[in-house]
């Protein structure tokens, strides 16, 4: 017999799930999956945006519902469809009233599914786009440490302090990098797993002051329901990895994740 899995813990005070993918979810219909993160006080959803052919999906989605946010930007594994007439449409759509922030946005070195030439060149152009509107960033970075260091500090003048580098799975160098320029670093699912002890030493370092709870739904999904589709609602386990890797109180990871969420994408809430 199957050990039944634990049920979603509810808490008293809300979360902010900062970065998902609703349009990639598959398992049960989006609203069925917005009813259920509600039910476990999700306050807000940030969809994000990855290639040209989603941005205007994930700006129809954003509208779906006043608590649902998105982001405008190419993630690098698209970045050699990134075009003069693509960076105009997330330059137009990067200060609607339910867009808030450039990204995903950065280098991928793991996968390589485009030239590394090609996604610095397109990293730099959106990190432009984004000092140019005044908008935060969403980075992606993976095995790209050193070039993703270097291009943020052509930017360090004009781009805004606040900006997240998500799922971070990265070493103490870029770390420290983020941190001392004043961004978060978003955790999700990954802190669960048995064999990321790099990621939670991460999470060590980190002040609470500058983390950021996140899904990456459908991916990541975190212990006890790994081998199932993510969701939002999932979001409570995180918090409770976060409070228990760094023995703090959970309320006070709650309120603290929660305030730093709206420092980041919500500043005028």
């Amino acid at each position: 017999m199957s050990k039944k899995r634990r049920e979603i813990p509810v808490f008293d005070h809300p979360i902010i799930e900062t970065h998902c993918h609703l349009d990639y979810l598959r398992e049960r219909p989006l609203a069925e999956t917005l009813q259920q993160s509600q039910q476990v006080n999700i306050e807000k959803v940030i969809t994000i945006a990855v290639s040209p052919e989603n941005l205007a999906e994930v700006r129809q989605l954003s509208g779906s519902a006043d608590w649902v946010y998105g982001t405008q930007g190419v993630h690098p594994h698209e970045a050699e469809a990134y075009t003069d007439a693509v960076e105009s449409e997330i330059r137009e759509h990067a200060t609607d009233d339910n867009i808030v922030a450039v990204g995903e946005i950065g280098l991928d070195y793991f996968y390589d599914n485009a030239d590394r030439a090609v996604q610095r060149e397109v990293f730099r152009r959106q990190l432009q786009v984004a000092c140019d509107t005044d908008r935060p960033v969403v980075i992606h970075s993976r095995d790209a440490d050193e070039d993703t260091i270097a291009i943020l500090r052509e930017f360090e003048q004009s781009l805004s302090r606040r900006g997240v580098i998500h799922s971070f799975t990265s070493g103490p160098g870029l770390a420290q990098y983020a941190l001392d320029q004043g961004w978060c670093l978003g955790f999700n699912g990954i802190t669960t797993f048995n064999k990321a002890e790099n990621v939670r030493d991460i999470v060590r370092m980190t002040p609470i002051g500058q983390i950021l709870l996140e899904t990456d739904a459908p991916f990541l999904t975190p212990v006890p329901y790994r081998g199932r589709e993510n969701a939002p609602f999932y979001l409570p386990f995180i918090a409770e990895k976060i409070a228990d890797i760094k023995a703090l109180p959970l309320d006070q990871v709650l309120t603290q994740t929660y305030q730093n969420s709206l420092r980041t994408f919500f500043p005028t809430q």
